[in-house]
């Protein structure tokens, strides 16, 4: 069973740059070429899609973090994904949390706008930035 872990979490100013880590466990190195992600989510306010890369490299980021926020995937023995967060907002601040699943969800079918596409979710790791 697919475990899924975030690191690099932590608090900074605005402006400030963050790299978030999705490490996976429990399965083989195919399991990176899937659709992988990021969501978020404030205190009182529904979780949020953040970014997803599919399982030929291509991405997609939700409007308000393009241009300053980066998903790539990670090779090594463990399957991972990483968020680069750059030019950090009071606003991205939130807990953030890795997500994983289809291996046919390509393009924007490996996003927000599909949620089914998710089927294995992280803890969570928490983002603070302040003003």
């Amino acid at each position: 069973q697919v475990k899924l872990l975030e690191s690099g979490g932590g608090s900074v100013q605005a402006g400030g740059s963050l790299q978030l880590s999705c490490t996976t466990s429990g399965v083989n190195y195919r399991y990176r070429y899937r659709c992988m992600g990021w969501f978020r989510q404030a205190p009182g306010k529904a979780r949020e899609w953040v970014a997803s890369i599919d399982p030929v490299g291509y991405t997609t980021y939700t409007n308000s973090v393009k241009g300053r926020f980066t998903i790539s995937r990670r090779d090594g023995a463990e399957a991972a994904h990483e968020l680069q967060m750059d030019s950090l907002k009071p606003d991205d601040t939130g807990t953030y949390l890795c997500a994983a699943g289809s291996a046919s969800a390509y393009g924007d079918e490996c996003s927000g706008a599909n949620p089914s596409a998710f089927s294995a979710w992280g803890q969570g790791t928490q983002v603070t930035v302040s003003a």
